[in-house]
C-alpha cells in the first residue's frame, strides 16, 4: 500500500535554478520549502509552487546553515533535502547527516563532488582515468612529472565544469602555479592532458540501476570553449553506435563503483585521439547545466528536473519509480555569448528549432529532428552563422558567478 501523505521537501540552492524540480514536487502534492541566498530574493522563483522561502546571506558558514535548518525542523517535518546546484551538495549532505534525513551522506557525496576522490575510487575499481596525482606531497609530485609527460591540467577538486582549470606545459609552470595557490594547493589535483573528443551521459538512477541514459557529444571540449573562446554545442549521439554502447557500460560502472543509489547523474568521458580509449573525466549527482536538460527533453520528451523530483518523492512514499514513455529523436544545443544585450534569433527559422534562449548577452537555441544527420547539418550551419551574427568572448572566470 502506497503512502500518499504530503512529503515535505527542502530545496537548497545558492544559484537560481531548478524551477521545474520545484514545480513537479508541488504537482506531486508535496510541501515545498526553499532555502536560498539573500542575493536571490528577487529571482523569478516559481513562487506559486513554493510554500515557504527562507534566505541566508550565503551557505559558506556551515554551522550557521545547520543551526538555521535545525531551527526550521522544529516546526517542519522535513523528509527530503535536495541540493539544486552542485555547489550545495556538501551542505545538503551535512544537513542530512545531522538531522538523519534519508539521502546521500557526506562520505558518498565526496565521490560526486571531489574530482580526486572520484578518480581514486574509479581507478581502484578498474575504470580508466587519465594519470593523476594529488597536490600534497612534493616528492610524489616530482615523481609524477618525471613519469607522465606534459602537458598537464591543474584542476580544482571541488569546482564545476571547466572553472579554474589551468593547462601547464612544464614543471616550472606547475611550481609557479602552486606558489600562487599557497594554502589552496591541496584543494587541487594534477592530471595528464588528453587531447580528444569529450562526451557526456545524462541519466536517471533508481535503486542503483540506470533506468534512463542519453549519450551526447560536445562539438568542442568544454575546456577549450571556456578558456579559448568559442561556441558551446552538444548533440545526441546515434543510439545504436558502438561508442554509445561503450559509454553506457562505463556509465553503469560509475554508478556501481561510486555508490549512486537514486537521482540524476551527469557524467563526462573523453575518447583519446591517441589511443581511441574512453577515459572517465568526472561525474556529478545532478542534472547537466548549460541547458542540457532542455536538449534531452527535446530529443526524448523526458525532463530530467521533473524526473529527479519524481524519484525523490517516490522514494519518500515507498513507491516504485518508472521512467515515462520516451521518444527517440535527436537534438542539438548551441549557445554563445553575444555582442548584443538581447540578441534576436528569429532569423533562425527552420522548423526543427524547438527552443530559444532568453538571457541577456547570450544567444542560444535547440534543434530537434528524427534524423541525426539533419541535426548535425543544422548545428554546423548555425555555428557558422552564430559566429557572424552574435559571437563575442570574455576572459574565463575563476569561480562561479550568478
Amino acid at each position: 500500500m502506497t503512502n500518499r501523505s504530503p512529503v515535505t521537501v527542502l530545496c537548497l540552492s545558492s544559484f537560481f535554478k531548478g524551477e521545474e524540480f520545484i514545480r513537479e514536487c508541488k504537482r506531486l502534492g508535496c510541501r515545498v520549502l526553499l532555502l536560498t541566498r539573500e542575493k536571490l530574493r528577487d529571482a523569478d522563483w516559481p513562487r506559486d509552487s513554493i510554500d515557504e522561502v527562507y534566505y541566508m546571506p550565503d551557505f559558506e558558514r556551515r554551522e550557521d546553515v545547520i543551526h538555521a535548518v535545525s531551527y526550521l525542523a522544529r516546526s517542519e517535518d522535513i523528509q527530503r533535502m535536495v541540493a539544486l546546484d552542485e555547489f550545495d551538495l556538501e551542505i545538503a549532505s551535512a544537513l542530512r547527516e545531522h538531522l538523519r534525513v534519508p539521502g546521500m551522506g557526506e562520505t558518498t557525496v565526496r565521490y560526486f563532488r571531489d574530482k580526486l576522490a572520484m578518480r581514486m575510487r574509479a581507478q581502484e575499481e578498474g575504470v580508466a582515468v587519465p594519470e593523476f596525482t594529488p597536490v600534497v606531497n612534493y616528492d610524489r609530485l616530482r615523481e609524477y612529472m618525471d613519469a607522465v609527460p606534459p602537458p598537464w591540467v591543474l584542476k580544482p577538486r571541488l569546482s564545476a565544469s571547466a572553472l579554474g582549470i589551468r593547462k601547464l606545459d612544464d614543471a616550472e609552470q606547475v611550481w609557479r602555479a602552486l606558489d600562487e595557490l599557497g594554502d589552496r594547493q591541496s584543494f587541487h589535483l594534477l592530471e595528464r592532458f588528453i587531447p580528444g573528443d569529450v562526451f557526456h551521459v545524462d541519466s536517471i538512477v533508481w535503486e542503483r540501476e540506470v533506468r534512463f541514459a542519453e549519450a551526447h557529444g560536445y562539438v568542442s571540449p568544454p575546456f577549450e570553449v571556456y578558456h579559448g573562446g568559442g561556441l558551446f554545442a552538444s548533440r545526441t549521439l546515434e543510439r545504436d553506435s558502438p561508442e554509445v554502447r561503450e559509454m553506457g557500460e562505463l556509465n553503469r560502472d560509475i554508478v556501481r563503483v561510486l555508490g549512486m543509489v537514486r537521482g540524476t547523474l551527469h557524467t563526462e568521458f573523453i575518447r583519446s585521439a591517441a589511443d581511441g580509449r574512453f577515459y572517465f573525466l568526472e561525474t556529478a549527482a545532478r542534472v547537466g547545466g548549460a541547458f542540457i536538460v532542455e536538449m534531452v527533453e527535446a530529443a526524448t520528451g523526458v525532463n530530467l528536473w521533473r524526473e529527479w523530483a519524481r524519484v525523490e518523492v517516490a522514494n519518500a512514499r515507498k513507491e516504485e519509480y518508472r521512467v515515462p514513455e520516451t521518444r527517440e529523436d535527436y537534438a542539438g544545443l548551441l549557445i554563445s555569448l553575444a555582442r548584443q544585450e538581447w540578441p534576436d534569433t528569429s532569423g533562425y527559422d527552420d522548423p526543427e528549432v524547438v527552443w530559444r534562449l532568453r538571457k541577456r548577452q547570450h544567444a542560444g537555441l535547440i534543434v530537434a529532428a528524427p534524423d541525426p544527420a539533419r541535426v548535425q547539418q543544422l548545428l554546423e550551419s548555425y555555428m557558422r552563422r552564430f559566429r557572424e551574427d552574435f559571437y563575442t568572448s570574455l576572459p574565463a572566470a575563476e569561480e562561479a558567478v550568478d
